[in-house]
């Protein structure tokens, strides 16, 4: 089957850099049109043989199903695609994050300044889950703009280690939940439902930054969403895994 104009592009822009797109971007968007003797001249500085037959089997098509597009047209349409592949991508749906030392083995971030980036692209509701919390005035300040910004927040702590104490300036502003019996072990940020960090850190400055720690962060929406789901079940009063704090247990 004979690829689509449209087709074409979208593949150029999965096997180009970021760098290359915007050259090719150029080079379109000073193009009269597919038999412009300027794409001659680009396709004679490709050093990739395959990216030359690329161009002209784009040529091709251009000519044979849209001839009256204009070249800046083919170079939005390229752009475009570049940046949609650039946000959808699926190596980016998921990526590992750390605490600790950083190894040069695979490009990741730090677990301190996720959870805030985290926090910040909430709109709607933020779940946030820890087993132990102290000492991340970083979080908790993003956290107050979150509630300024009218984010509803919902925080799942384990009772035990007191962690509701790390949060005690938000009195009043956000809910608290604690595991009605057993412990509450998990680590979780959800910002509505698009991004979720997950990992072995709690919400405890040493585990954001110092200790060695792993964990993802996921902008899967389905999976997000079924996350988020599940974490908003347990805090259902009627099925009674968790119990609203009071304004005094805060």
């Amino acid at each position: 089957m004979t690829p689509t104009l449209a087709g074409l592009l979208a593949g150029l822009a999965r096997r180009l850099p970021r760098d290359r797109v915007d050259d090719w971007a150029g080079a379109l968007r000073g193009a009269l049109g597919p038999d412009d003797p300027a794409l001659d001249r680009f396709a004679a500085e490709l050093l990739a043989s395959g990216l030359t037959h690329h161009l002209d089997h784009i040529r091709r098509a251009w000519r044979e199903e849209v001839l009256e597009l204009t070249g800046a047209s083919m170079a939005l349409a390229l752009e475009a695609a570049a940046l949609q592949y650039e946000v959808c991508r699926p190596d980016r749906l998921v990526e590992p994050v750390v605490s600790g030392p950083v190894s040069p083995s695979v490009p990741v971030r730090l677990t301190s300044g996720v959870a805030v980036d985290v926090i910040r692209s909430a709109r709607e509701s933020l779940l946030v889950a820890s087993f132990a919390a102290y000492g991340v005035d970083d979080v908790v300040r993003e956290l107050r703009q979150a509630v300024r910004r009218g984010v509803l927040v919902d925080l799942l702590l384990e009772e035990s280690t007191a962690a509701a104490r790390a949060f005690a300036s938000l009195h009043g502003r956000v809910r608290v939940w604690h595991r009605v019996d057993g412990t509450l072990h998990a680590k979780a940020l959800v910002a509505d439902r698009h991004t979720a960090l997950l990992g072995s850190a709690n919400l405890t400055d040493r585990a954001l930054r110092d200790n060695i720690e792993v964990g993802v962060i996921i902008r899967d929406p389905q999976a997000v969403g079924r996350i988020a789901d599940h974490l908003r079940w347990l805090i259902r009063p009627a099925e009674g895994f968790l119990r609203l704090v009071d304004a005094n247990g805060v």
